[in-house]
């Protein structure tokens, strides 16, 4: 299953693709089934019933669908309760920054105000000299869970979408903790779509791809993380009741702009940023200035 929200003649919704560009409105699926469903996503994860009901309707018995073209791709989580995002994750990202692996979990907060869609400009403030990004592979819980095993995580996990964390690092290295350079509007955009786990067969083994104007920056996988999803929804646990929605992002690998080679090559605005995760799809993103 994957799932989409968007908004159209101002209002938002979700919905189900069929394919790469078709997708099936929720409230048609709600006249096929002829019962309602949720008009959060949000709401929707935690019930597995109805979710099956869902996925033998979609794709499998005949009913209209629309093009993405004629709507605007939201955020596909666009209301969590919480986005938690992991830092040095990656050994070769650890190694290029010249900072050890740390033993524990460093975590840092973004604001649902920082979301974006897969396809929305990333705003580059005015107080923001050193722009970056990150991709990303995030886990979108799916149910209520707290104090959970590793081995039991994957059954609270929805699925999973691509993240940029984006990052002001002129700010997140000023300051003592990162949060204030990854907390801005737009430096969270995410997408294409929802996942469902059961379309993953291996999220540790997915390629992943990062290009900036077409130049390739990042090229690696999900296989070089350091801490895997089950201990890291364990730990998070331990710490926090995790609820439906809620988005953990799972670090980023090498090839940030701002330990490129001789140089840094940080975001400006006229830039474009590509994202593509194996089995999840593309996020593309232009730079701006703000208005």
């Amino acid at each position: 299953m994957r799932i989409i929200s968007y908004s159209s003649g101002g209002e938002q919704d979700y919905g189900f693709l069929v394919s790469h560009e078709q997708f099936i409105p929720r409230y048609f699926v709600e006249d096929a089934l002829r019962i309602d469903l949720p008009r959060s996503v949000k709401d929707l994860l935690p019930d597995r019933e109805l979710l099956d009901l869902v996925n033998s309707v979609v794709g499998k018995i005949p009913i209209e669908s629309f093009s993405i073209k004629g709507v605007h791709l939201e955020p596909p989580i666009p209301d969590p309760g919480k986005i938690i995002c992991l830092g040095l994750n990656y050994l070769d990202h650890a190694k290029e920054a010249g900072i050890e692996p740390p033993e524990g979990l460093p975590i840092f907060l973004k604001p649902a105000t920082a979301l974006s869609g897969p396809y929305d400009p990333i705003v580059k403030p005015k107080i923001v000299e050193k722009l970056d990004y990150e991709i990303e592979l995030a886990i979108i819980i799916g149910h209520r869970c707290k104090d959970i095993d590793p081995e039991e995580a994957y059954e609270y996990i929805f699925g999973y979408m691509i993240l940029n964390d984006v990052s002001a690092r002129d700010i997140q290295f000023k300051d003592v903790q990162w949060t204030r350079g990854k907390i801005f509007d737009t430096f969270a955009p995410t997408g294409p779509s929802l996942v469902s786990r059961d379309e993953i067969e291996d999220p540790h083994n997915l390629r992943m791809l990062t290009r900036v104007n077409e130049e390739v920056r990042q090229s690696s996988s999900t296989s070089k993380m350091i801490r895997r999803i089950p201990e890291i929804v364990s730990i998070l646990s331990q710490g926090m009741t995790l609820e439906p929605g809620d988005i953990i992002s799972t670090g980023t690998p090498a090839g940030v702009g701002f330990y490129q080679k001789p140089e840094p090559k940080l975001l400006k605005p006229g830039d474009v940023v590509e994202m593509w995760i194996e089995r999840i799809g593309m996020i593309r993103n232009p730079v701006i200035s703000p208005e």
